[in-house]
């Protein structure tokens, strides 16, 4: 059964191209280097980014508070070999907080769901970030000449669980809504709803609330 994200993990859309393109933009040299395996100018971007076909690949995004991209994968499919390949990204002011795993495990999870048999993944030998996602999710890598080759046999009953992407899809629409929730009381100059980790503030909230329980309104 394949597993419940702990991180929200959208799908993505040709809406997106955009804001796929400015996350990839953002990506200094160095990490362009490792997404992609070679040097990436600006225009190579753009050209890469105008060439996904969402009706064929399938692109997943975690979204920062201000709803800016800040890790994207893209897993794109060969259904003649009955594999899919996966490369992702992820901000470096956004690395520790588990967006490279939650995505590769979506990739894993969704290209298990359609029925491919295999998952790869290439990069440098120096992406160590990536090679220790790669080996905790359980893709067997193979290192040549500096490269890295990461191989993932994949099975449904293991890797897949139709119902749990399902809950992964809801999870990424209400934590999508909320942040526009929270976005639109930060422009209005309004406190958003605590969020689970603000205890205090939490606290105070179910203290006013058991206050006034079993208050009668009083008429004007």
């Amino acid at each position: 059964m394949g597993p419940r994200l702990r991180v929200a993990v959208p799908k993505l859309n040709q809406r997106h191209r955009d804001d796929i393109m400015r996350h990839l933009l953002r990506l200094p040299a160095q990490d362009r280097l490792l997404r992609f395996g070679h040097p990436v100018k600006d225009e190579a971007i753009r050209e890469y980014v105008a060439r996904i076909d969402f009706g064929h690949d399938r692109v997943f995004g975690v979204h920062a508070p201000d709803l800016a991209l800040a890790g994207v994968g893209h897993l794109a499919f060969d259904p003649q070999a009955g594999a899919a390949e996966l490369g992702l990204s992820v901000d470096a002011a956004s690395r520790g907080k588990g967006y490279g795993y939650a995505l590769l495990q979506r990739g894993v999870q969704h290209a298990a769901n359609l029925g491919y048999r295999a998952l790869f993944m290439h990069c440098l030998a120096d992406n160590r970030i990536m090679m220790h996602l790669a080996r905790k999710v359980g893709l067997s890598v193979v290192v040549t000449a500096g490269e890295a080759d990461a191989t993932l046999s994949l099975d449904r009953a293991t890797h897949g669980d139709v119902l749990g992407e399902a809950v992964n899809d809801q999870f990424a629409l209400i934590d999508c809504l909320l942040k526009q929730h929270d976005l639109w009381l930060a422009h209005a100059g309004l406190k958003s709803w605590p969020k689970p980790g603000d205890r205090d503030e939490r606290r105070a909230i179910a203290g006013d609330a058991e206050a006034h329980q079993g208050e009668v309104p009083q008429r004007p």
